[in-house]
């Protein structure tokens, strides 16, 4: 069986400058699967961000249902691991740098570490690392 993937599906205003925010964090797109009003930010082979413009993401939603404004409700966190604490200060730096902002403190658990960041439309992100030996008990 082959692995399954995700595709996180986001509303965002201008699919350009969030395109342009995730690649100064070290994505890439996907061009097979990106447009003028859609761009595919590639995190793994099996993970993967739609960010869509917002005329868009509202041609898949339910009928009667709106667009939530990530800036003042959450409805979702999206939480990606990282390889160690070095790093997941590197991509939250990189993401306050790009012009995204703080979600909440830095958490510091001693075999678990993460940081968050509001991306460029209010989107909540969580970049965590957690210490393996930890993990195996």
């Amino acid at each position: 069986m082959a692995p399954q993937m995700i595709f996180v599906n986001l509303p965002v205003k201008d699919v350009d400058a969030s395109k342009s925010f995730f690649e100064k964090l070290g994505y890439s797109s996907n061009p097979q699967f990106s447009d003028a009003t859609t761009a595919c930010v590639v995190f793994s082979d099996t993970i993967f961000a739609m960010l869509l413009e917002e005329p868009k993401f509202t041609s898949f939603m339910a009928r009667g249902k709106e667009i939530a404004d990530a800036t003042r409700s959450t409805e979702v966190l999206v939480t990606l691991s990282a390889e160690s604490r070095a790093k997941v200060d590197e991509l939250a730096d990189a993401a306050l740098a790009a012009g995204g902002t703080p979600a909440k403190d830095p958490m510091d658990l001693g075999h678990m570490y993460g940081r968050s960041f509001a991306d460029l439309d209010g989107h909540h992100w969580e970049i965590f690392w957690m210490d393996p030996a930890a993990v195996q008990g």
